[in-house]
């Protein structure tokens, strides 16, 4: 803890980057690993001062986690605007930190959304890689009206989408909108209507747009606004990175056992790797990525 200017304690925010080993790519994250004394105002107070799409608040783990001494925590995730029951890079970006200070291997994470696993390993150069187990993914229909107005909001139109992947709501502990651009520069020329698109998703509780196109049958890119967040675009979406292989696997898009690799963040400079990993006996979808601490 360190003081603040009234006299009173306030945490100590670790920032990361997650999905990238240059500070310069991939998603920033706060990383707060003593976060016991704060309530929910607080934390989205050190969310909102800190400005990245995610603040990650590490706990003392719940009663019944079953992890291995020290290898449990709960774990809450703050936007500058909201909390958020689940989020993908913010999770790498802590457990990085935590193995920094614990050693690798694996840890449990007691998230709003669920028990999600993360294994943290380190590689021959020195990166540090985690692997998240998202919760059991599922998919469900969106309406004509719905996807019309996403489109509106986003300046595209019906016949800008790839009709092999269908328009479908995919969660993995957070609710994404999946579209599918049919070309890579519809997907570049990414410019929106920002209070439209954030009315549109907070009717729908979605966290984020996942937007792709598919460049070969495991090859994606992605972007992700997030206005509902108070940020235009998400750099690198681990959430959503796990939704949509629940997504493809649920649709029958990809066979599992699969890996797939989703390039996201470079059209805003900031380049990210996602590696998404289904398995054939396990609906659970990992996700894996380098992490950095920045500064």
């Amino acid at each position: 803890m360190t003081e603040t200017r009234d006299g009173g304690a306030a945490p100590e925010v670790l920032r990361y980057t997650a999905f990238s080993s240059d500070p310069d790519g991939g998603n920033p994250a706060g990383v707060v690993l003593d976060a016991d004394g704060l309530d929910e105002a607080a934390m989205l107070a050190v969310a909102a001062e800190v400005g990245y799409s995610e603040t990650a608040f590490v706990t003392a783990p719940p009663a019944g986690l079953g992890a291995p001494p020290g290898r449990g925590f709960g774990i809450r995730y703050f936007s500058p605007l909201a909390e958020v029951p689940f989020c993908g890079h913010a999770t790498v970006a802590a457990a990085v930190a935590l193995a920094e200070r614990t050693g690798p291997g694996e840890l449990v994470f007691a998230a709003p959304a669920g028990t999600v696993p993360v294994t943290v390993d380190r590689a021959s150069d020195g990166t540090r890689r985690a692997t998240l187990t998202s919760v059991e993914p599922h998919v469900a229909d969106v309406g004509r009206e719905d996807v019309a107005e996403a489109l509106a909001a986003l300046g595209w139109a019906h016949g800008e989408l790839d009709p092999e992947l269908p328009p479908r709501i995919a969660y993995a502990g957070a609710r994404h909108l999946v579209l599918a651009a049919a070309t890579r520069g519809r997907l570049a020329a990414l410019e929106y209507d920002v209070e439209r698109l954030k009315a549109f998703m907070l009717r729908r509780d979605l966290t984020t747009l996942q937007l792709v196109w598919r460049e070969s049958e495991t090859v994606f890119h992605v972007r992700d606004p997030f206005p509902v967040g108070g940020v235009v675009e998400d750099p690198a979406t681990g959430a959503a990175a796990a939704a949509l292989g629940g997504y493809l696997r649920a649709l029958g898009l990809v066979a599992a056992p699969a890996r797939l690799t989703l390039h996201q963040g470079h059209d805003m400079g900031r380049p990210g790797l996602l590696e998404v990993g289904l398995h054939a006996d396990d609906p659970r979808v990992r996700v894996s990525g380098a992490a950095a601490r920045i500064g």
